[in-house]
């Protein structure tokens, strides 16, 4: 459990919850009801093992935080993921209350298992892949183990190969994030093949869009086009463009698909000393600002 103030809100609660969902209790030292929920959400988070993150916002103390997710009562709970609030529940509700509220929306525990202990950055690639499609033959539900070794063939341009690793998992895209990202990646590589003419697609899209700054569907096609040739930061920026404009297009195909794309290219956390903390790929973390500053503008 941590406590969140404005200075500390971007980083604890919308950049965490780009990986983790986050719940925030919002609360006040006055508050009966906000006494007893307390150690019932502490106890459930420790029951969750990580598949979740509690923090606490004073709503005395941080008021424009309160006024910003339109607290009107307390306890009130919401819900974080992807940089955004999903749902909440008022009232000092029971544990197994809560754990409904959160199962209804939390990754099923199995896929918030510990990542493969795998650094390609320090072994040849082909060494990589064999070891990793070694470790989803060995345990076919290892998810960690079985989106490094899509992730490593889709790098390494394995279409075929990725295809047919993905297919025992795609009925589970709608619930394990990572999942999701590679079925986004996938959708534009199938994208970007629809285009004999990679350079003259783009011009198109291109011309298109000075036309009209919110043609939606040529920034996310140009955006698709740039993700099947994995040119990343490209296709962040054409997807920023949409979200400025309107958050909500298309079910939020924009957001969801800047997420997927953090996902992707996120590398494997280096080891560290004990007691410190493994450092941000510059790239990922300036991009998840960006996300940030637009979700909540």
């Amino acid at each position: 459990m941590i406590d969140v103030t404005i200075a500390n809100f971007e980083a604890e609660v919308v950049a965490a919850s780009m990986t983790t969902p986050v719940l925030i209790d919002f609360w006040a030292p006055w508050c009966g009801p906000c006494k007893s929920l307390g150690p019932i959400l502490e106890k459930v988070e420790a029951a969750y093992a990580g598949r979740f993150k509690l923090v606490k916002i004073d709503s005395d103390q941080e008021q424009q935080l309160g006024a910003a997710f339109g607290i009107r009562s307390i306890p009130t709970c919401i819900l974080m993921m992807n940089g955004q609030p999903v749902d909440g529940f008022a009232g000092a509700l029971p544990e197994g209350k809560i754990k409904e509220f959160l199962d209804k929306h939390l990754p099923p525990a199995e896929a918030s298992a510990p990542p493969e202990e795998i650094a390609p950055e320090d072994t040849d690639p082909a060494a990589v892949l064999e070891k990793l499609q070694q470790a989803v033959a060995a345990d076919p539900a290892n998810d960690n183990a079985r989106f490094d070794f899509i992730r490593l063939l889709l790098q390494r341009g394995q279409l075929a190969e990725a295809k047919t690793a993905f297919a025992p998992v795609a009925g589970k895209a709608a619930l394990v994030r990572k999942f999701e990202a590679l079925q986004h990646w996938l959708n534009a590589i199938e994208s970007g093949a629809v285009h004999h003419d990679a350079a003259r697609a783009k011009t198109e899209f291109d011309t298109r869009i000075a036309a009209n700054k919110r043609d939606f569907e040529a920034r996310h096609a140009l955006a698709q086009l740039a993700m099947s040739q994995q040119r990343w930061v490209a296709a962040m920026d054409e997807l920023l463009e949409i979200l400025m404009r309107d958050k909500a297009w298309n079910a939020e195909l924009a957001r969801k698909t800047f997420v997927s794309i953090l996902e992707i290219i996120e590398p494997p956390k280096v080891k560290v000393a004990d007691g410190q903390v493994p450092p941000d790929d510059p790239t990922v973390a300036t991009y998840r600002r960006r996300l940030s500053s637009v979700v909540l503008s």
